[in-house]
């Protein structure tokens, strides 16, 4: 973490000085404070050149949360916005499952255990905490940051208005709202989405499944393990033990429905759910001393066509967005429904950023819609396989422990790849860099730092400031110097050479053995400071140009998104082709 930039600071680093601002004009209205929606805010929030609200229907912060499991990959995204350690200190960490099944007198069996997650997918691990205290860390990065944003409580939308020209129009129970942009992160009832005329398509699997949260005793000897349990006739149970080291989460399945048939018309109560988790459980005992929190829900996978108001081939750029639960709903058990709303709102917020900032054309924004329908689509088509398999009856005990093996990298968030097109490059230099797939994330490795000799992992230097960053592993030439020319061209005038694009070299000398001259760092900020943290050498146990296939003759080019998602890999000493690629993202300069 670097500060001081712009003279001493005593406190808190985390606090941003408050920025002094008259604008009254608001650039984006965040409609709900789910995870979509603060995720998006905490983004936002860091510009105070750009007038953000955020608005809630309900009365205050969500208290008790539903969805718990955090991905890899959204613990890598919570490193960029600075509080993965907070989460790591409270959260449950899954480090294996185990699988039950029916041995051949009925009862439930160990039939397996595995690593919850492969060696080596991320430096992150997957962890289970609260979305409720997710929410309090994004509303303290918010209280912190240079705008001091805070959700408007109590505010409904009861009405949206796209005119032909000027901002939209948004009604409210306390008045109207013009925005040039507006977001609706106002979950599965979403009112932007019904203003929008978008509708959520798809089925239901006529099954019926409690949730609840407990604390309990029982004599069941993996309750503090992710357990899959698959009983004889008596259903299917997941164990998610929750953080504090005595909650236990059990999703529960409760019964077939009739066609045309709801849960609510069962009538369920926690004393149905307690009583099918312990016939399931059966021969092992449960006694709930407490239940913290319980639902019943309907198994059901639906998605909508478009994210936006316009679509990806329209030629009128959209304003009107949806993200999360507004444009996707699926069964809870993957644990994918909030990490994937939350890389919804990473997508949308810079390519925002950049588009108010004059960064690029409006015409960026199309390809929100087009980048994250596609993925929404991939979690339905899972959501619906892992949902049958895992409530499958008389199948072989190993089949859905593969099943959930092959899927492991899925549901760990590193599986997602954008298409090539606008933002994500050809694969034409791909063999330069093969541990950097050009579509996915940039999948970090541990570096030593040059300067001060301290190892750290290189993925965590892209911090979720809008910046791009350009990552040079040099070959048999340095090509820094010119490398850093091309930056400069693309970097506004009165600007810190690094604001738009962040360059970092990584050499393949150890660190004791690399000489430079310091004078090649860029200076910045007010105080002309030198940034004498842009050079890095391998780590001597875990070699970075190794373990992501690096060309150690011609070195490569990482080009990494503000959202961490590689953009492109092109040689070093090719930089017209870096040129061309920065001049159709940004146009000549940025």
């Amino acid at each position: 973490m670097q500060y001081h930039l712009n003279g001493f600071r005593p406190g808190d680093p985390a606090r941003q000085p408050a920025a002094k601002t008259t604008k009254t004009d608001t650039d984006v209205l965040i409609v709900g404070t789910g995870p979509a929606g603060l995720t998006l805010a905490a983004y936002l929030a860091q510009f105070p050149h750009i007038r953000t609200r955020i608005v809630e229907q309900r009365d205050g912060p969500l208290i008790m949360g539903q969805a718990d499991g955090i991905a890899c990959r959204t613990m890598e995204m919570f490193e960029a916005f600075g509080f993965a350690h907070l989460v790591n200190r409270e959260a449950y960490h899954v480090n294996e499952t185990t699988f039950w099944n029916p041995d051949a007198g009925g009862n439930i069996t160990r039939t397996g255990r595995v690593d919850d997650v492969e060696d080596g997918l991320s430096e992150q691990p997957h962890v289970i905490l609260s979305q409720a205290r997710v929410h309090d860390f994004y509303l303290d990065l918010m209280r912190k940051s240079p705008t001091r944003l805070e959700p408007e409580y109590g505010t409904q939308v009861t009405g949206l208005t796209i005119h032909d020209e000027g901002p939209v129009t948004v009604d409210t129970n306390h008045g109207t709202i013009n925005a040039r942009y507006v977001i609706g992160c106002d979950g599965a009832r979403s009112a932007v989405r019904r203003a929008l005329n978008i509708p959520l398509k798809g089925e239901a699997e006529n099954a019926a499944w409690g949730v609840m949260d407990i604390l309990a005793t029982t004599d069941f000897p993996d309750i503090r393990l992710k357990t899959a349990i698959q009983s004889k006739d008596q259903g299917s149970l997941l164990i998610i033990p929750r953080e504090g080291g005595y909650m236990v989460r059990f999703y529960i399945e409760l019964a077939k429905l009739n066609p045309n048939e709801r849960v609510a018309d069962r009538h369920l109560t926690p004393d149905d759910l307690i009583a099918a988790a312990k016939r399931i459980l059966a021969p092992y005992t449960l006694d709930v001393k407490d239940i913290v929190w319980w639902s019943v829900y309907e198994i059901g996978q639906r998605v909508t066509d478009q994210f936006a108001d316009t679509g990806p081939d329209d030629a009128t750029p959209p304003r009107v967005f949806i993200a999360g639960d507004a444009c996707h709903t699926h069964s809870p058990k993957a644990g994918q429904g909030m990490n994937v709303s939350m890389q919804d709102a990473f997508n949308l917020g810079w390519k925002l950023q950049t588009v108010l900032e004059g960064r690029a054309s409006p015409d960026l924004l199309h390809t929100y819609s087009a980048e994250r329908q596609a993925i929404a689509q991939d979690l339905i088509n899972f959501d619906r396989d892992f949902a049958r398999a895992f409530a499958a009856r008389g199948q072989d005990p190993q089949t859905f422990q593969n099943h959930f093996q092959k899927h492991a990298r899925y549901t760990a968030g590193v599986e997602t790849r954008y298409a090539p097109g606008h933002l994500t490059g050809p694969n034409d230099h791909q063999a330069l860099a093969t541990g950097f797939t050009i579509g996915k994330r940039f999948h970090s490795a541990p570096v030593i730092r040059w300067a001060d000799a301290k190892p750290i992992q290189l993925g965590h230097t892209v911090m979720a400031d809008g910046r791009w960053r350009l990552f040079h592993f040099a070959g048999d030439t340095d090509h820094t110097d010119a490398l850093a020319k091309i930056i400069a061209s693309h970097t506004p005038e009165n600007h810190d050479p690094d604001s738009i694009i962040d360059m970092r070299t990584i050499v393949q000398t150890g660190h004791r053995e690399t000489h430079t001259d310091i004078a090649r760092f860029p200076t910045k900020g007010a105080l002309n400071l030198r940034d004498m943290e842009k050079l890095f050498c391998p780590d001597p146990d875990a070699d970075i140009f190794d373990m992501r296939g690096i060309d150690r003759k011609t070195g490569a080019l990482v080009l990494v998104r503000p959202d961490q998602y590689v953009s492109h890999v092109l040689p070093p000493g090719q930089q017209d082709a870096l040129v061309n690629w920065l001049t159709q993202i940004f146009g000549d300069k940025a």
